[in-house]
């Protein structure tokens, strides 16, 4: 309730969380628009399909100078779509704490660029326990290792699973990171003690928070939706208007979805954050198990 009451009442913290939804869904986006098409074109009995088509389409479709612009500008935006969950999570618990804290809400920026690279570490040691990266990297394995494909698909799933095992029990290391200033080993041994410690608490709350599997169900949703979305519309132009015309428009309705979709996400982003912040919190006051008077 105090999580949601925070969510409702600081506007700067859901503004942090709008600004990650949006690239984290865009990137995600990203990811689901290309695995369409390989499955498109997979049914459609064309094996041969490589990662770059698109970009090999656009090649030869415009002229190159504005070719060169786009593939400058998607790699721009590929690299700022990979650092923001990262800037966004450091501002977010730190501003989370300090509303919980009766404190005034400042330094988002720098509570962003101080915690950016524990964070960053972090997320990339559990980078595959994202749906996105997980069916992404199932793909590519399937299409370019022949015989191995199958094999190598239940290899990433089974990973798949354990990161998300382990990543269970660093569940408050960007707490750590962010609260406590700690590094990221001293973080993620914080996080392991206090999840292992209030195993009970953990299970109790996450059956509570039905309102994370409502998010992913929905994230799950657009992901499969906007997509479908962008990439019938810019079939179905086809037939009017040029390619480069329909596949502009189709860009510009997905990218009106995104922000749409993203600016819901944000209150459910920003609530969960804050809610295992508090936990984090209230979880710290409480006399750790190995302590021996």
């Amino acid at each position: 309730a105090e999580a949601w009451r925070i969510t409702l009442t600081e506007r700067s913290l859901r503004r942090w969380g709008f600004f990650g939804s949006f690239f984290e869904l865009l990137l995600d986006v990203k990811l689901w628009i290309y695995q369409v098409y390989f499955m498109y074109e997979y049914l459609a009995g064309n094996t041969n399909t490589g990662f770059f088509d698109v970009e090999i389409m656009l090649y030869k479709m415009l002229p190159l100078w504005f070719f060169i612009t786009i593939i400058v500008a998607f790699i721009v935006l590929f690299a700022i779509e990979l650092v923001v969950p990262s800037l966004t999570a450091g501002a977010i618990i730190g501003l989370a704490a300090k509303s919980y804290n009766k404190q005034p809400l400042k330094g988002g920026f720098i509570l962003a660029l101080y915690n950016f690279f524990p964070i960053l570490a972090l997320h990339e040691i559990f980078v595959l326990s994202g749906f996105s990266t997980m069916v992404t990297a199932a793909s590519v394995s399937f299409r370019y290792s022949d015989n191995l494909g199958p094999i190598l698909v239940v290899v990433i799933v089974i990973l798949w699973g354990l990161s998300n095992f382990f990543k269970f029990f660093y569940n408050f290391a960007e707490e750590a990171v962010v609260i406590d200033k700690l590094g990221i080993y001293g973080a993620g041994a914080k996080s392991i003690k206090l999840v292992m410690s209030n195993l009970k608490h953990m299970v109790f709350l996450l059956m509570l928070m039905l309102i994370i599997s409502i998010r992913i169900v929905l994230n799950a949703f657009a992901l499969l939706i906007i997509p479908c979305i962008v990439v019938g519309i810019g079939l179905l132009l086809t037939s009017v208007v040029t390619p480069v015309v329909s596949y502009i428009v189709a860009s510009c309705i997905g990218l009106v979805l995104i922000v749409v979709a993203s600016y819901f996400f944000a209150y459910l982003h920003v609530f969960k954050q804050t809610v295992w912040t508090i936990t984090y919190i209230e979880l710290k006051r409480e006399r750790e198990l190995d302590k021996v008077d």
